[in-house]
Formats: C-alpha cells, structure tokens, sequence
C-alpha cells in the first residue's frame, strides 16, 4: 500500500474544491457523478452537502476517482 502515501499530494484539497467539511464524508454518489462527467460541464449536486453547483475539472475528477477507489479499499 505504498503507493496511497506517494498519490495522496494535498490531503483535503477534495474537501476544500467541494466545500465540503473535512470531518464530515464525501458522499459515494457525489463522486460518481463527478467520475461520470467530462472535465469541463458543471454537474448538480445530487446530495445536499457541499456545494450546489460543481464545475467538472479534469483534477477534480482524478481526485474523485482516487478518493473513490480508496473508499472501496477502506470498506473491505
């Protein structure tokens, strides 16, 4: 598992671009709908965390994508 500690460059900055409270979950269907939009759209939040808007950037994904995969990591 040594490649989390070499992805993981800004901890929290997800957090932060979804103004969503660090201590509080990012929610698993908030970040499919960002892994399922091109870079460059702006999707709706579909929970009511964060914020309500979100425009798409292709490192807002890759972020997304990991914190995806690390969560299926975590829940096994």
């Amino acid at each position: 598992m040594k490649w989390i500690q070499r992805a993981i460059h800004r901890p929290g900055k997800l957090h932060f671009d979804l103004e969503i409270p660090k201590d509080k979950k990012i929610p698993m269907s908030l970040l499919n709908a960002i892994v399922k939009a091109k870079a460059g759209q702006t999707i709706k939040n579909p929970t009511s965390v964060g914020k309500k808007k979100i425009k798409v950037t292709r490192k807002i994904e890759q972020r997304a994508i990991l914190a995806r995969n690390l969560k299926k990591i975590s829940n096994r």
